[in-house]
């Protein structure tokens, strides 16, 4: 197993490596991992000896692959391109066309890692990112490791990146982790979930343990209740196929927002050591209480999309009208839920998580809502009722955070107004770094540190809290598709979710 990383190795460039990309000719390739890896190069965070062997089904030469990514480069880096930088990258790029069902294909990575290795002293250390369909995920760790391409000896390393979606549910999933783990260690598996590579998600934790004033009030005690919100202007694009069979349940909450609402309530590990955190992670999942098949009726809200108009007045298409989607898609591209964790730090908390796709605004926000102090001093003065104070965690855009609170409005009569203490990542750090998202986590799987990663049991806890959702929905197929209009804030069935507990949901 790989050692631990300190953090005065996290502050250097990973060792000696090559990055292989399964997929190197599609989309996530070409829009994220060379971006992030260009930027990883213009902070210094790449090792002088590396290199990167992309595996596609397209047939082309090497010069054709490197001209394909790097004339794409100028698309998805958000700052002006360094020649230097962008010429050192593309010289170390090979590329090989073959099929991932023929053992050819394999035999010739094989060769071609060898020749790398010895060309830039790499030191057959490898990244395997499998940036392909899921269907393939088996078949390619199966060739590799018959390939001997998995095996860690002579102090090399070996690790094998794998994007979601990881599993379709909690069967599937439980059976890939152990057909991958036939084939390799779990230490070598690193199941990403790119949220996890925002700075403001990373900060969470910072956030709550290192600060003394809000770790002791973190609790049911004086917490109300939590809302999470990841919501999106835009539709399903280009991913109508994929999103037909998997819909916004599976797509975001399986992964992305239970993932969050770890972040928010876990306990605090002993260390930021990677199998600490994601021990406190798995407990916490642990404990969210199931939802009954009873209580998916009242605590769960699907919708999908109808036409409507944006914030600009555009007309904007209902999710059936989308270019893939079946004029009677009962696929799902919004959901909000009400969970409650079943321990002695959150007991009787609501949690409410909700996204959506073609909603009134972009925004992924965590707002804490705090319990109301008694009104009783108040009662015989101008102030009416007392509200909320709320912190809010606002992951993007405009990555911060903020607090409101009342205060006395000047003047002879008690009054009271609504303070904000804002406090926005740029202001404070200044203008931010080229950025693609994945350059901590491709930077961590160099290192061998898997903190930001799922473990095998994190996955399979997320997918068995949502197991009574995925039966009764599929029971019961939503009869009044579509329930909510493009660019508004959703259905109403989940502003009535909050409301028949006296709450609201914060639109931004």
């Amino acid at each position: 197993m790989s050692k631990e990383t300190t953090l005065e190795e996290k502050a250097l460039p990973a060792g000696p490596c090559v990055m292989v990309i399964f997929g190197a000719s599609g989309d996530l390739a070409k829009r994220k991992l060379i971006p992030a890896l260009y930027n990883l190069g213009l902070a210094k965070m790449l090792p002088e000896n590396f290199a990167i062997v992309g595996l596609g089904s397209r047939p082309l030469s090497k010069e054709e692959f490197e001209e394909h990514l790097s004339s794409e480069l100028c698309d998805f880096v958000s700052c002006e391109i360094n020649p230097k930088l962008k010429n050192w990258l593309v010289e170390r790029m090979h590329y090989i066309q073959g099929d991932f069902n023929h053992p050819e294909t394999f035999q010739e990575l094989e060769k071609t890692l060898k020749e790398v290795d010895k060309k830039y002293k790499t030191g057959g250390n490898y990244l395997h990112y499998l940036a392909i369909p899921p269907s393939f995920f088996l078949n390619v760790v199966e060739k590799l490791s018959s390939a001997g391409l998995t095996q860690e000896e002579n102090g090399s390393w070996r690790r094998i990146v794998v994007e979601k979606p990881f599993g379709h549910d909690y069967e599937s999933a439980r059976a890939l982790n152990l057909d991958l783990q036939k084939h390799l260690r779990e230490h070598q598996i690193y199941r990403i979930d790119h949220y996890l590579g925002k700075e403001t998600v990373q900060n969470i934790l910072v956030f709550r343990f290192a600060n003394g004033i809000f770790e002791p009030i973190w609790n049911r005690n004086y917490i109300d209740h939590v809302q999470i919100t990841v919501s999106e202007e835009l539709g399903v694009e280009h991913r109508s196929k994929y999103y037909e069979e998997a819909g916004a349940l599976r797509d975001m909450v399986a992964n992305h927002m239970l993932q969050l609402l770890a972040y928010v309530t876990m306990e605090p590990p002993n260390s930021f050591d990677a199998e600490a955190v994601r021990t406190e992670k798995a407990k916490l999942l642990q404990a969210i209480k199931p939802i009954t098949p009873e209580e998916v009726l009242s605590s769960t809200v699907r919708g999908q999309y109808g036409h409507g108009k944006s914030a600009e007045g555009e007309q904007l298409l209902g999710y059936r009208g989308e270019p893939g989607v079946s004029p009677e898609s009962e696929i799902e591209t919004y959901v909000a839920l009400k969970f409650l964790i079943d321990n002695w730090r959150w007991a009787d908390v609501p949690f409410y998580i909700r996204t959506g796709k073609r909603m009134s605004k972009r925004t992924s926000e965590i707002a804490i809502f705090f319990k109301k102090p008694p009104y009783t001093l108040f009662s015989h003065t101008e102030v009416h009722h007392l509200k909320t104070n709320v912190l809010v965690i606002r992951i993007q855009p405009n990555e911060g955070i903020s607090l409101s609170f009342s205060a006395k409005v000047p003047g002879p009569v008690l009054n009271m107004g609504r303070m904000k203490m804002d406090f926005s990542y740029c202001d404070y750090f200044g203008s931010k770094k080229p950025a693609i998202g994945y350059e901590t986590l491709l930077s961590d799987c160099m290192k061998g540190d898997a903190t930001l990663f799922l473990r095998a049991d994190n996955v399979e806890y997320a997918w068995e809290t949502l197991i009574s959702v995925m039966d009764v929905w599929k029971s019961m197929p939503a009869r009044d598709f579509p329930n909510y209009d493009a660019g508004s804030w959703g259905p109403e069935e989940a502003d009535k979710l909050l409301e028949k507990e006296g709450r609201r949901w914060r639109n931004v």
